[in-house]
């Protein structure tokens, strides 16, 4: 597993988060960029993060000033990557190295939801990159381009 690196912002944040929804945190990133915060939570705790018809998430998301997004922890890669690009329903991932013998994952999402998993301006595909290489150490996350349809 790789090394997370919490700086004292992020701590303040998952404190402050996990006292608000009652669900654990293990990690968190400021996406200044986005304007977002996004906290991996803990397995089995996402109804408790994102409340009654989203009333918790949105409550924190106005007490922090900023877009909250949860993505579930799971000690499986593909699990886990899975979790980062929902709702957006992916087909298959495949685990290779790339030249440098990093960890490289590829992943392909239905057809219909390729923009989704993408998301505006590339926001959600980063948001996997960025929490693949901190949770697995999956150095590069990609979206395969499938021909079907062309």
């Amino acid at each position: 597993m790789a090394e997370i690196k919490l700086t004292e912002d992020c701590m303040q944040l998952i404190s402050k988060f996990e006292n608000m929804t009652g669900a654990g945190s293990r990690d968190c990133i400021i996406d200044e960029r986005n304007d977002r915060i996004i906290f991996v939570i803990n397995p089995g705790d996402m109804g408790l993060a994102i409340g009654k018809k989203g009333a918790t998430i949105k409550k924190a998301s106005e007490a922090f000033g900023k877009r909250i997004e949860v993505v579930e922890y799971s000690n499986d890669p593909e699990q886990f990557l899975k979790n980062c690009f929902l709702p957006a329903q992916v087909t298959s991932i495949t685990f290779s190295t790339n030249e440098d013998g990093e960890k490289v994952a590829l992943v392909d999402v239905k057809p219909d939801d390729r923009g989704l998993a993408i998301g505006k301006e590339g926001k959600n595909i980063f948001k996997a990159k960025k929490l693949a290489g901190r949770q697995h150490d999956i150095a590069d996350v990609q979206l395969v381009q499938d021909d079907e349809g062309f």
